[in-house]
């Protein structure tokens, strides 16, 4: 019996994540969309430089070549027209990125079209999009401008929050409704009881089948989880990723220290977090994409602060 082929990994992005186009941006926000039209049919030639995402991308390509199949594909969602758009593929020739898939959606939402294109993550700059696809059940993430270099490392590293971004956010929501203490309570008390998948599960699985095709070889893929829990609310979480039968590669439990550093030293590509001021902080260190999904993103259901904290006090920790 033949064994089936392996389901293609997909990424669908957005063109102003893969490309800066702050520039042509400014003149649809101060001029209007004619005036954009015009801006870039006129500068169609001219070829955009890198944007926040492209050095992840041009990594995930090369896993083609690896493997001398196309076991990866990234696909083009843009709210240009294919007349504006013109642009946005003349600098994809340019860079010899190999994406020939794409919707122009002429300034109507992309999200309609991730499902049919099968795609497993959705990366934009629009946080609209990104909360539809995440409504339609694909894992996406809002991507925060950063001054920081890409990771030069060869291999392509993806960083994880845990709570609202692989898992369910069932656990943050005790933490937010009861405090800390009745946090770690609960996750002791179901230490042996996996957690339920969060937004960002199937996308971890999907790179967790790459990685494994790679078995016996330098594998391009490298993984990490960087969460803000610490003992005892590790247990939970490493057992939950035994159950779904996915290897992380690293685990990062820092009881509540700030990520950014950890980050940086990982080398990572692109790191998701639910909450914002996480995010804010990564940034700062390397892409950072923003899940909007979970309890931290629903204001009136949170504590007065609005969001967890990242520092520690002598009684208290962030646990994400």
């Amino acid at each position: 019996m033949q064994t089936p082929r392996p389901q293609k990994l997909v990424i669908a992005i957005s063109s102003r994540a893969l490309f800066d186009l702050a520039e042509s941006h400014q003149v649809f926000e101060s001029e209007g969309l004619q005036a954009y039209s015009e801006y870039q049919i006129a500068n169609e030639d001219n070829i955009l430089p890198p944007g926040e995402a492209f050095g992840m991308v041009k990594k995930f390509l090369r896993i083609n070549e690896r493997l001398d199949t196309q076991r990866v594909e990234v696909i083009l969602l843009s709210r240009n027209s294919a007349d504006t758009g013109l642009r946005v593929f003349n600098s994809i020739n340019h860079y010899g990125l190999d994406i020939t898939r794409a919707a122009f959606t002429g300034g109507s939402n992309p999200y309609r079209y991730i499902l049919p294109f099968n795609a497993h993550l959705f990366l934009s700059t629009d946080a609209d999009d990104v909360a539809h696809a995440l409504e339609h059940g694909v894992a996406a993430a809002t991507l925060m401008t950063t001054s920081k270099p890409a990771s030069e490392n060869e291999q392509l590293r993806f960083a994880f929050d845990g709570d609202a971004v692989i898992f369910s956010d069932e656990a943050e929501q005790v933490y937010k409704a009861q405090g800390l203490a009745a946090f770690a309570q609960s996750e002791r008390d179901a230490a042996k009881t996996p957690l339920s998948g969060g937004p960002f599960k199937s996308f971890l699985a999907a790179l967790h089948g790459l990685q494994d095709e790679f078995k016996g070889q330098e594998c391009p893929i490298r993984t990490a989880l960087v969460t803000a829990r610490s003992a005892p609310a590790h247990e939970r979480v490493i057992r939950t990723l035994r159950a779904w039968n996915i290897r992380i590669d690293e685990s990062l439990f820092l009881g509540g220290l700030s990520k950014g550093a950890f980050l940086k030293a990982y080398g990572a590509d692109v790191f998701f977090d639910d909450q914002q001021i996480n995010c804010e902080s990564a940034s700062g260190h390397v892409a950072t994409g923003h899940v909007p999904h979970g309890i931290a993103n629903r204001p009136a259901l949170v504590g007065s602060n609005g969001e967890k904290s990242e520092l520690n006090t002598d009684n208290q920790q962030n646990h994400s």
